[in-house]
């Protein structure tokens, strides 16, 4: 989900930049003939900037503590709501680096979050927590491991299925987007658990932000594993996302109109199932052509429809063609 940037620390960055100078102050010793040589002034600057970058990792480190034991109290209360809500948006923001992510991990936040957060009954802790879930465990193996193996995929599509809250169901989807996506056990995991059915169901929910990116996971997925194009066939998905672009025009049938492109590109039965008469697939194209092809911001969509057209109905048009 894609999704969060994964930027390195600050510390880590300064010490990277301290080690150059290092690199450097000795390249420049070796070119005196005085190799191992700096001078008092910036031997004193260095030493303080490493003391200072460590000192920065044990901070951070320090507050992900803190923030864990904030949020292992047990105690009730609109303040304590208040200030487990920051403890979380806190950790958020740490966890956006890829080593505080595995750090906190191995703290136990992980199971934390897994076994009493995203079960909780406030929405602002519940949403709270499966958006943090997500940014830890977008590209660290370790976290993804970890979570998978505390059953997040299985919480997070109840979630994405069954939660009254908004925030709860986008931010769960988001969760599992960064649990499954270049993640093969979690994929396995995903599709196992009828995932697939999860993301068909969101996709015909009233939340465009729910159903775009259910859309686009859809894709992403169908893009880097085509193996599953045979499974979402069976289960009727072509003919769900059809019937999906009949709804009131929205930037959603974009990504719809992608996802059909990825599921029937060299794949001839999705190719025959878009072609059933009572679908009316071919007109339905030819018309969305039409009434968009000189407005820009659909040019993308435009381009998708095109593709179909050509994918699904060039030949069987040329056929007529030559029946006349």
């Amino acid at each position: 989900m894609a999704d969060g940037g994964n930027e390195g620390r600050p510390h880590r960055q300064n010490l990277q930049g301290l080690l150059h100078m290092a690199i450097e102050a000795g390249t420049e010793s070796d070119s005196t003939n005085q190799m191992g040589q700096m001078s008092e002034e910036r031997r004193q600057w260095l030493q303080e900037a490493m003391s200072s970058a460590f000192a920065g990792q044990a901070d951070e480190v320090q507050q992900m503590k803190e923030c864990i034991q904030e949020l292992s109290n047990e105690t009730s209360g609109e303040d304590q709501e208040e200030r487990k809500e920051q403890a979380l948006e806190l950790l958020a923001d740490l966890c956006e680096n890829l080593d505080n992510a595995a750090d906190f991990c191995k703290l136990g936040g992980m199971h934390l979050l897994l076994s009493r957060y995203l079960n909780c009954l406030e929405d602002g802790l519940r949403w709270r927590a499966a958006d943090l879930i997500g940014i830890c465990s977008q590209n660290v193996p370790l976290v993804q491991e970890t979570a998978l193996s505390l059953g997040a995929v299985n919480k997070l599509l109840k979630l994405v299925d069954l939660d009254k809250n908004e925030a709860v169901r986008i931010k769960s989807l988001f969760a599992i987007s960064c649990l499954v996506r270049e993640q093969e056990a979690g994929l396995t995991e995903f599709v196992n658990l009828d995932g697939f059915s999860v993301l068909m169901r969101a996709m015909q929910s009233n939340v465009l932000k729910l159903k775009v990116k259910s859309a686009f996971l859809l894709q992403n997925l169908l893009l880097s594993h085509p193996e599953h194009k045979e499974t979402l066939w069976s289960m009727g998905m072509i003919q769900q996302l059809i019937s999906l672009l009949h709804t009131e025009h929205s930037p959603f049938h974009e990504h719809v109109l992608s996802a059909l492109c990825s599921l029937v590109t060299d794949f001839p039965r999705g190719v025959t199932e878009c072609r059933i008469p009572d679908l009316a697939f071919e007109d339905f194209l030819k018309e969305r052509c039409q009434l968009i092809q000189k407005q820009e911001e659909f040019q993308e969509e435009l381009e998708y429809c095109e593709r179909l057209l050509k994918i699904c109905f060039q030949n069987v048009s040329e056929d007529n063609n030559m029946d006349r």
